[in-house]
């Protein structure tokens, strides 16, 4: 009896070290684009501040693609600091469309996302997220078409295997659809993963996009998961401010993240309208927190809890 007791002990020691150990693979990430959309050094005490808050690693948004050294000297900062890094993209124009009928525009599409490529592969980026797929705020007034999703598709083709080969995971965003039409929901992404058919090409899961697009936020991460494919999650809240501070059920999210098996970032992703171009982007015209620091204190602590709970 005294035997079938200690092994029954050791059999729940072993499950609870389990559980630790998967939940050390989950990474708490913050979005850089709360401050700017071209990380300097004068971002970078921005970096020591959300080490010493605890972040396993930052989001550098990748726009500019002039210069990729620029991104090496992040990602030495970043080193210095004991961070990791994601990174998040997008199509600049239309010169550089990936859902363009135009052949060149597609092409355009192919060589902007090799110079993302090559820039964050010096940032030492694990994971390229975003809807870099079509030019934002552009749309057709119309359900995608077989030839978007196709042209779109034979970019990304392109591209995966050279982020394959650069050590970068693709993750690309459904956005909700007063941003783009291409990719709106989960059920969506997955399907448009399986065109694109790569190893290295999956999707992402946005908390802010689902609450505009889902039926239920639940099944629709349900649905992402299932394909196998998801490489990242944003923890972003109903208005874009601080996580927790909006009607967004975000813990319960988390929690069924954890549950389901989810060993992948958390980035919150927050934005304000210190930034004119991002703003107009994102629709944000107007700051939803008193302080940036409450973003990314709270955040990190809300994560944190959900998760261990």
């Amino acid at each position: 009896m005294k035997r079938g007791i200690n092994r029954f002990t050791e059999s729940l020691r072993f499950s609870s070290d389990l559980r630790n150990l998967r939940a050390l693979y989950m990474k708490i990430g913050f979005n850089l684009l709360l401050w700017t959309g071209h990380v300097t050094d004068e971002n970078f005490p921005l970096i020591e501040k959300l080490k010493a808050a605890g972040y396993d690693g930052v989001e550098i948004p990748i726009f500019d693609v002039s210069d990729p050294s620029h991104f090496a000297k992040i990602g030495r900062v970043l080193k210095d600091n004991g961070l990791e890094a994601t990174a998040v993209t997008v199509l600049p124009d239309e010169e550089h469309n990936a859902i363009s009928p135009v052949a060149a525009n597609r092409q355009g599409a192919i060589d902007h996302l090799k110079k993302v490529i090559d820039c964050a592969h010096q940032a030492n980026v694990h994971t390229l997220v975003g809807p870099y797929y079509q030019v934002l705020g552009n749309f057709t007034g119309k359900y995608p078409s077989e030839t978007e999703l196709d042209n779109a598709a034979s970019v990304h083709r392109a591209i995966a295997p050279i982020a394959e080969a650069a050590g970068i995971k693709c993750g690309i965003e459904a956005l909700n659809r007063f941003e783009s039409h291409l990719l709106n929901t989960m059920e969506q992404a997955s399907s448009y993963v399986k065109r694109v058919n790569h190893p290295n090409f999956g999707t992402m899961y946005d908390t802010f996009h689902a609450n505009i697009e889902e039926k239920c936020p639940f099944a629709a991460i349900d649905t992402v998961f299932a394909s196998g494919k998801l490489n990242h999650v944003h923890i972003s809240e109903n208005d874009r401010g601080t996580p927790g501070r909006g009607h967004i059920n975000i813990t319960e999210q988390i929690q069924h993240l954890k549950k389901i098996g989810y060993d992948g970032w958390m980035t919150i992703e927050a934005f304000g309208g210190s930034l004119p171009d991002l703003a107009a982007a994102t629709r944000v015209w107007r700051d939803f927190f008193p302080s940036t620091e409450q973003v990314y204190l709270e955040g990190i602590d809300l994560i944190k809890k959900s998760w261990n709970s």
